[in-house]
C-alpha cells in the first residue's frame, strides 16, 4: 500500500459528513501523525510502500474515523489560539468559536495592560480558555472550575505542559453559593438543547462528553442564570461576565442578563452567529 493509495480510502470512504477539503486535510493530519511527513513529504513519496507496521497504524486510524470517531480524539490533540492542548473523551474539543471569545477577552484586558487581572473560567475542560489566557497576560492570576475530575486532569496536564500557572477546582457551579471576587469572570457552559441534537454532526454526538453539550429543553439557560447570579455578587464592580452562548438564543441571554448587569453586548462569531456575550455594570 503507498501512501498515494491511502489518499484515495481517505478521498473515498471517509464518513460523508466530511467534505473533500476535510478529507483531504484528514490524510495529511494522519500522515504527520503516524509517519511525521509533512504535505511536502506526502507529496515526495506518494509512490513509496508504507512499512507494514505504519500500515496498521493508519488502517486502525481510518477505522476509528468511519466510526465517526473525531481526529482530535486519535491523535489526543487539538490546536488552540496557537497552543497543542491534549484531548480527551472527557473533554470537548476546543472550537474556532472559543477562540474567538478569548481574543474579545483578551482585548478587553489589553485596555490595562499593567492591571493583574483575577481571571476565572467555569466549566474549563481541556484548560484551552484559562491557559490561554494566563499564556497571553501573564500578570493575570488565572483559576478554573469543573465537575468533571477527568476533564480536571487532562486540564492540568496541558498547564504543566504549555507551563502555565493556573488553579483548577473540581466543583459544581450549580450547587455553588459564594465565589472569590474577580475581574473577569468566562464560561462556555453546555448550551445545546436536546431538540438540536438533529443539527450536530455523529462524531459529535456519539464521542464528545454529553454533560459538557447538553442540557434540558425546559430550562437551557440553567447554567447562565446561576452564573450571572453568582457574578452579580462576585465580580468586581469595574468587571466583566463572558459567555459563549446557543446561537438561536441571543435575545433570551440579553433578557436573563439584563436582570443582573446594565451594559450588554452580543457578537457574532465568523460565520455570523450569535455566539458571545459580554455583560458588565452589576444592578446593585
Amino acid at each position: 500500500m503507498t501512501v498515494n493509495n491511502y489518499k484515495n480510502i481517505f478521498l473515498n470512504q471517509l464518513p460523508l459528513f466530511y467534505d473533500e477539503t476535510e478529507r483531504l486535510n484528514l490524510f495529511y493530519l494522519v500522515m504527520e501523525f503516524v509517519l511525521n511527513y509533512s504535505k511536502v513529504d506526502v507529496v515526495l513519496n506518494g509512490n513509496e510502500s508504507v512499512l507494514m507496521k505504519n500500515q496498521s497504524k493508519i488502517d486502525a486510524v481510518i477505522k476509528r474515523l468511519q466510526n465517526n470517531e473525531p481526529i482530535q480524539y486519535i491523535t489526543q490533540q487539538a490546536n488552540f489560539y496557537g497552543y497543542d492542548f491534549k484531548v480527551s473523551p472527557a473533554t470537548l474539543i476546543p472550537r474556532p468559536e472559543t477562540e474567538e471569545l478569548v481574543e474579545w477577552i483578551l482585548t478587553e484586558m489589553n485596555k490595562q495592560p499593567t492591571k493583574k487581572w483575577r481571571v476565572l473560567d467555569i466549566g474549563t475542560g481541556t484548560g484551552c480558555i484559562p491557559i490561554t489566557i494566563k499564556k497571553e497576560f501573564p500578570l493575570a492570576t488565572v483559576s478554573a472550575i469543573d465537575v468533571s475530575v477527568n476533564a480536571l486532569k487532562i486540564a492540568n496536564e496541558n498547564a504543566v505542559n504549555l507551563q502555565a500557572e493556573v488553579t483548577f477546582i473540581e466543583q459544581d457551579i450549580l450547587c455553588t453559593k459564594q465565589l472569590d471576587t474577580y475581574d473577569i469572570i468566562v464560561s462556555n457552559p453546555p448550551y445545546v438543547r436536546n431538540l438540536e441534537k438533529v443539527e450536530i454532526n455523529q462524531n459529535v454526538l456519539q464521542h464528545e462528553p454529553h454533560l459538557a453539550l447538553f442540557v434540558d429543553d425546559n430550562d437551557p439557560l440553567i447554567f447562565y442564570r446561576k452564573i450571572s447570579q453568582l457574578a452579580n455578587k462576585c465580580l468586581d464592580d469595574s468587571g466583566f461576565l463572558f459567555f459563549e452562548i446557543n446561537q438561536y438564543l441571543g435575545n433570551e441571554m440579553k433578557q436573563m442578563v439584563s436582570e443582573y448587569f446594565k451594559s450588554i453586548e452580543l457578537k457574532k462569531d465568523f460565520i455570523e452567529n450569535n455566539r458571545m456575550l459580554k455583560a458588565s455594570l452589576k444592578i446593585k
